[in-house]
């Protein structure tokens, strides 16, 4: 019954020439999955730098930015500056506030200048090796805004032994009856 041609199989030299063709192939695999792994690692520190500015952004212009401080009661109706009894205008916050503190900053403003060494979470986690900085300036020209009812909000975040990540974003005067 050997021999007999309806018979099928492979080869020993076939099966050698399949292991080796695999193995060829799997050792490529391998070492590709294995450089982006190790260049996904180098790229973590920026990539968490990215997302600490974002969230930092996010916090700054979610605050408010109205004419009147928003601790005085006529901050939600006041349309200029003169019905307020008391204005926002310093780019520093007021006595006793400070971020993640027991007076929170409460304006767009009060964020001018600050900075964390160590970054530090808004639950008050410190993240090592991050260090944080905000300014707070006026923003350039745009058609219909004035001047004084822009403000240019800069974040920049820097991993550590990384390159320094910054976020810019727009915050506009909310004047609720102008």
């Amino acid at each position: 019954m050997y021999g007999k041609p309806w018979q099928a199989g492979f080869s020993l030299i076939e099966v050698l020439a399949f292991i080796i063709i695999v193995g060829i192939a799997s050792s490529a695999m391998l070492s590709v999955m294995s450089s982006m792994s190790r260049n996904a690692a180098t790229l973590l520190p920026e990539q968490q730098a990215q997302a600490i500015a974002s969230a930092l952004m996010q916090e700054i212009l979610a605050q408010p930015f109205t004419f009147c401080d928003p601790d005085d009661p006529t901050a939600p109706t006041a349309a200029n500056a003169a019905g307020c009894a008391v204005q926002e205008t310093a780019m520093t916050p007021e006595a006793g506030e400070m971020r993640g503190g027991a007076l929170p900053f409460d304006n767009t403003n009060d964020y001018h200048n600050y900075t964390a060494n160590p970054v530090v979470l808004p639950d008050g986690t410190p993240v090592p090796g991050y260090r944080a900085a905000v300014r707070v300036a006026a923003a350039g020209a745009l058609a219909g805004i004035p001047a004084a009812d822009r403000l240019l909000v800069t974040v920049t975040v820097t991993p550590p032994a990384g390159r320094a990540i910054q976020l810019q974003g727009l915050r506009v005067r909310y004047a609720p009856n102008t």
